[in-house]
C-alpha cells in the first residue's frame, strides 16, 4: 500500500505485484472531478511514477461510473480572474505527464473531465456500458482539461467537432470504431481484461516502458524527422541497460527474460 493512503478521502490505491490501482470513490457525485480528488489522484500517481517497484497503473471508477464530470458545483459561482489565478485544472498537466503506462478501465459514465481524464491515459479499456462525452458547451463553457486537444488528436477533427459541438454522448462501440478506446470488453470481465493487460506491460522492462511512452508523445509534438530522431536517441540509449542485454541473451536462449527494471 503507499504511504498515506489513509488519508485518502476520493480515492482507493491497492498494489498488486507491479500494478498499481487508483479506484475513484465519490460515488456521491458519480466520481465528479473536485480539487480535493485532483490533488489525491495526481499526488498518488506522481508517487507511483517515481516507484520503480511499480510498472504500470490502473485508473477505474464505479461500475456505473468512471467519472460524470469536474465538480460543477465547485466551479459555477467563479470569474475568469478567480478561474486563472488559481490555476484551477493545472495540476492535470503532471498528471498527463506520467512517465509509466497508465491503463483507464471505463464503465459506465466518462463525461466532460472523466472522459477528459481517460483520454490522458494511454490505453483506454471500455466495459460495454461505457458511455463519453464532452457535455461542456451545453454549460456555456468547452472542455477545460485538454478534451478539445486530445480527442482532436485521437479521433481526427470532423468526429471531434461533431461531438463536441453537439455535446451528444457516444456508446462504447462507437468509440471503439472511431479510435476513441483501445479495445471494448464485457462488463463483467472489464478489471479482470485490465489487470490482465496492466500486469502483462508491467512484466515489461520499465526503461524500455519509459522509452517507448516518451518516444510516443513526441508523435503527437513533433514532425515526422525530428520524432524519427528522438526514437532513435531512445532506442540506442537502452542499449546501455541491464535489461535490453538480457532481453535479448533471453530472446536467443528461448526462454522468458528475467527484467532487472534497469
Amino acid at each position: 500500500m503507499t504511504e498515506h493512503e489513509h488519508e485518502h478521502e476520493t480515492i482507493r490505491v491497492e498494489r498488486r505485484g507491479r500494478v498499481a490501482w487508483i479506484q475513484l470513490d465519490r460515488p456521491e457525485a458519480l466520481n465528479a472531478l473536485n480539487t480535493r480528488l485532483m490533488h489525491e489522484l495526481v499526488g498518488t500517481a506522481k508517487g507511483l511514477d517515481a516507484d520503480d517497484s511499480i510498472g504500470a497503473i490502473v485508473i477505474t471508477g464505479s461500475e456505473k461510473a468512471f467519472a460524470a464530470g469536474a465538480d460543477i458545483k465547485e466551479m459555477a459561482g467563479k470569474s475568469t480572474a478567480e478561474m486563472r489565478a488559481s490555476n484551477h485544472f493545472g495540476p492535470w498537466l503532471e498528471f498527463a505527464s506520467v512517465q509509466k503506462p497508465v491503463i483507464a478501465a471505463v464503465s459506465g459514465y466518462a463525461l466532460g473531465g472523466g472522459c477528459e481524464l481517460a483520454l490522458m491515459c494511454d490505453i483506454i479499456l471500455a466495459a460495454d456500458t461505457a458511455q463519453f462525452g464532452l457535455p461542456e458547451v451545453g454549460l456555456g463553457v468547452i472542455p477545460g482539461i485538454g478534451g478539445t486537444q486530445r480527442l482532436v488528436r485521437a479521433v481526427g477533427y470532423p468526429k471531434a467537432a461533431e461531438i463536441i459541438l453537439t455535446g451528444r454522448r457516444v456508446g462504447a462501440e462507437e468509440a471503439e470504431r472511431i479510435g476513441l478506446v483501445s479495445r471494448v470488453v464485457p462488463a463483467d470481465a472489464l478489471l479482470d481484461e485490465a489487470g490482465k493487460v496492466a500486469e502483462g506491460i508491467a512484466a515489461k522492462s520499465l526503461p524500455a516502458l519509459r522509452a517507448a511512452k516518451a518516444t510516443m508523445d513526441a508523435a503527437l509534438e513533433m514532425p515526422l524527422a525530428e520524432g524519427l530522431a528522438i526514437e532513435a536517441e531512445h532506442f540506442t540509449g537502452l542499449f546501455d541497460t541491464a535489461d535490453q542485454k538480457e532481453g535479448m541473451a533471453a530472446f536467443s536462449e528461448k526462454r522468458e527474460p528475467n527484467f532487472q527494471h534497469r
